[in-house]
């Protein structure tokens, strides 16, 4: 016969190890509730099997009905984990293999029989590994591809349960091949969450290097990308373009006179501009390629059907940063933007020439006398940089402002006619 109380408080012993671990991780990382829920988790499973293996020495009450139902609790505590690890909040469902024992037996016909005991707290526990493996799926599988062995662990752990559960309902065993029942169950379950317990570790430190991969291609400041990283895109917007048959377009926005805001109002209310620009600029942006070069300087990669598309992008985002001074609580700091935009061909897109002209064409915004756009289209761009930078070269587009004037002229010229 299988020792159940030797398994059981093996069991135990490793449980009670892993929720310490998990207590001391959280305690490091309390924003993790993940780590708080699993070691919750480890936590009932010890204290339950531990009330369960001293069957005999305490009231049944405590080591039958409130053992058995703590231990599955640590199962809602797991799934409750996962869903944390996601940011989602507490399903109902998570707690339904604690329910589930504890609304069959006290049934005279299950409480007074252990076979029938042993089938009901494997079809909770089977309820368990489903819950668990539908807080799997909840998150991101196309992107954590270990979710998906994962979840093949919580099925096959389902699916073990559920099999002994209906296996002894059709052969109704003696109490003595009811034990031999649950101790293998209860040993391979065990063995399924071990594999479990290092696919989550291996989840956890896949999730953190794509973290910290993230955080070395973004400036802290603006959340946007830094230069590694917006440099890194500009193979993905080329092909785009060459795909739909448009242009590639740099655009480069550099906020005028930032040196006296900061002067003026201070580091923070400098801060403060780079990062409502830096929000502002992303909602236009066509997939969010957009990130900061440097100092009080952005640019986007975009991918365009022409230059007429590529101003209107970049006078929409200065129009609308002009508009209205950046609040920073304290003081409403006025501030724009000059833009510089080049172009070119899918074929003939190269990084370095193209962020050259943009510059160029920033530079000719400056010189311009600011918060304006200049444009080179795929002549100017491609051409190589002088030895001395010419202020007047490029388009100057029309400001909105420019543009409403004019037709207003048009206007009382045409009644005047």
């Amino acid at each position: 016969m299988f020792n159940v109380a030797t398994g059981l408080s093996i069991w135990c012993s490793e449980a009670l190890t892993l929720a310490l671990v998990l207590f001391v991780a959280w305690r490091h990382n309390q924003k993790s509730a993940a780590y708080l829920f699993w070691g919750l988790g480890f936590l009932f499973s010890g204290i339950g099997f531990a009330l369960v293996a001293a069957r005999g020495e305490i009231p049944n009450l405590l080591s039958i009905e409130i053992g058995n139902a703590v231990a599955l609790l640590g199962q809602g505590a797991w799934a409750t984990g996962f869903l944390a690890l996601d940011r989602k909040k507490l399903e109902w469902w998570a707690l339904l293999p604690p329910a589930i024992w504890l609304a069959g037996v006290f049934l005279p016909w299950i409480n007074e029989d252990y076979s029938n005991r042993v089938i009901l707290y494997n079809l909770a526990s089977a309820t368990g590994a489903t819950a668990l493996a539908m807080a799997v799926a909840a998150g991101d599988i196309r992107r954590e591809r270990t979710r998906i062995k994962l979840m093949a662990v919580f099925v096959l752990q389902a699916f073990l349960c559920f099999s002994v559960a209906v296996a002894m309902a059709l052969t109704l065993p003696s109490d003595r091949e009811a034990t031999n029942f649950s101790g293998a169950a209860a040993m391979a379950s065990a063995f399924l969450l071990t594999i479990a317990f290092a696919l989550t570790c291996r989840l956890i430190m896949e999730r953190s290097e794509r973290h910290l991969r993230l955080l070395t291609l973004t400036d802290s400041l603006t959340g946007v990308l830094n230069r590694r990283g917006l440099l890194g895109h500009f193979d993905k917007i080329r092909e785009k373009a060459h795909a739909e048959q448009h242009q590639v377009g740099v655009i480069l926005f550099d906020l005028d006179h930032f040196k006296r805001v900061n002067d003026r109002f201070g580091h923070q209310s400098g801060d403060a501009v780079l990062t409502a620009f830096a929000r502002l600029a992303r909602q236009y942006i066509p997939n969010n390629i957009f990130g900061r070069m440097g100092g009080e300087e952005f640019a986007a990669f975009v991918t365009v059907r022409d230059q007429t598309e590529a101003e209107a992008l970049a006078e929409s985002i200065r129009a609308e940063f002009c508009r209205l001074p950046v609040s920073t609580g304290e003081a409403l700091i006025p501030a724009t933007v000059s833009v510089g935009i080049a172009l070119s061909s899918a074929i003939d897109a190269n990084i370095d020439r193209l962020v050259s002209a943009a510059d160029r064409a920033l530079y000719s915004a400056k010189a311009a006398g600011r918060n304006c756009t200049v444009v080179f289209g795929e002549e100017e761009a491609a051409a190589p940089a002088p030895a001395e930078p010419n202020s007047h070269a490029g388009e100057l587009v029309p400001t909105v402002d420019d543009q409403v004037e004019a037709l207003r002229r048009m206007g009382v010229l045409s009644r005047a006619g």
